[in-house]
């Protein structure tokens, strides 16, 4: 539902005239029984109101957005060009850009607001996060490469092998699997499904697992392929 800044009704259809997204923070996750018996894992996430912070127009920075900001913090913790952005709206932690159709656009006053009641239970939905960090790793556990011979004298067991050959090209190709950092990037999950919705405790209830540890923020839009 949008909401313009000190309303409480909504402003227009919102749930057909734009692409529903949110941000959240991942809770946790528990349990769900159909009336067959089966159980299904599920992901708690936290969904406050987003309040719409300003607007990037094609004039000035050549495409169409709204900045949104997700959990007041206090304005010590921020500084003072992040401080700027919140011209006679309470500091947020968190600044994220959304899409949103021209027509919703036009109509957007600084301060509206975003929440979880646009969604409605059984929406086809995609949530992004940030993996989990699992700092620097090796091929087998990064890439589930195989490991060496362990018997015999072998001293490579979970060594990755040759990265290349000799003279010819005489470099190691781009992509090449090794190890390295692991984890903590980017990750849509895409097609997930509402299973319940709870707009007194601000949480949403997404079938499945989602990107990221507890407290991970995540966004949560409708899904592409809807």
């Amino acid at each position: 539902m949008l909401l313009g800044a000190g309303e409480t009704h909504c402003v227009g259809s919102v749930k057909d005239a734009m692409t529903k997204q949110i941000l959240g923070k991942k809770v946790g996750m528990t349990q769900f029984f159909a009336e067959t018996g089966e159980v299904y894992a599920a992901t708690a996430v936290y969904c406050p109101a987003c309040t719409v912070v300003s607007k990037k127009t094609l004039e000035r920075d050549g495409y169409k957005a709204v900045v949104i900001a997700f959990e007041e913090a206090s304005p010590q913790r921020l500084s003072k060009p992040v401080l700027g952005q919140f011209k006679g709206i309470n500091a947020h932690k968190y600044l994220r850009e959304i899409i949103v159709d021209d027509s919703i656009y036009d109509s957007l006053e600084i301060g509206a607001s975003f929440d979880l009641t646009q969604f409605s239970e059984g929406d086809p939905i995609d949530v992004q996060g940030y993996s989990k960090g699992k700092g620097f790793a090796g091929t087998v556990k990064r890439h589930n490469f195989s490991r060496g011979p362990t018997t015999h004298g072998h001293d490579h067991h979970r060594a990755p092998g040759s990265i290349g050959a000799t003279t010819t090209p005489g470099r190691v190709f781009k992509g090449m699997r090794m190890s390295g950092h692991m984890g903590n990037r980017k990750v849509s999950v895409l097609g997930q499904l509402i299973m319940k919705i709870d707009p007194e405790a601000h949480i949403i209830y997404v079938k499945g697992s989602v990107p990221g540890a507890r407290h991970t923020l995540v966004r949560i839009q409708t899904s592409v392929k809807a």
